[in-house]
């Protein structure tokens, strides 16, 4: 037996069984769920030829998408990192499954990298003593944010400033260099796992969500 999207096997709203009138149609058929799973080493997409001559893309393991960043109307492609939290099912965290809504964490360098360029400011430093490696390294970026560059440059830099917020939940994240986002795409569907980045009310809300799931660990643990 095939899966099957027809309502002909559910009861009636009084809690009466139907009789089976009519076989099943090729329009009400499904297809095993995708399951896509994050894999940090390589990335599986299958082509799928679905009804009409359609075509469908089932994303059976990625590591990386587009994600937005919405306040800054900028967009980056990113590692994903971690599946951190799924409204649906705890399960869906534990196998380290993709689909649309999961929230995750990807890779800050490419935003924290446009920042840096957009406005010559650098976020997410972090202000503890660092050993001498860091300190080489601080001094590296040091150098790259205090570069000289063109007095055009300088002042369209200058006139962003005016106009320059950023949520300090987001800029607090840009320090362990990893940011919560949303997939907004169907990898099942379409073979792409993209998203926005978490701001505002909605990464305040999720925020809390992943830390009582955590205190609710910690306790099961004890």
């Amino acid at each position: 037996m095939g899966i099957s999207r027809d309502s002909m096997h559910k009861r009636r709203a009084t809690g009466g069984k139907k009789k089976a009138w009519r076989k099943k149609r090729k329009y009400e058929l499904g297809r095993q769920p995708a399951n896509t799973k994050l894999d940090t080493t390589q990335k599986t997409v299958r082509r799928i030829r679905v009804r009409g001559g359609n075509v469908k893309w089932r994303a059976l393991r990625l590591n990386t998408g587009n994600f937005s960043w919405g306040s800054e109307a900028v967009t980056r492609k990113t590692r994903i990192l971690d599946v951190v939290y799924n409204a649906s099912n705890n399960e869906l965290v534990r196998t380290q499954t993709l689909v649309k809504s999961a929230v995750i964490q990807v890779d800050a360098a490419p935003f924290k990298q446009w920042y840096l360029t957009h406005y010559g400011v650098e976020i997410g430093k972090k202000k503890k003593a660092a050993s001498k490696k860091d300190e080489s390294e601080q001094e590296g970026e040091a150098s790259a944010v205090d570069a000289k560059f063109s007095n055009h440059v300088e002042r369209k830099r200058k006139s962003r400033q005016v106009d320059r917020k950023i949520d300090p939940h987001v800029e607090e994240q840009f320090s362990s260099g990893r940011l919560l986002a949303c997939i907004s795409s169907r990898p099942g569907q379409c073979g792409r796992a993209d998203g926005y980045i978490l701001e505002g009310k909605e990464l305040e809300f999720y925020t809390k969500k992943i830390q009582k799931k955590k205190g609710k660990g910690a306790a099961g643990g004890a």
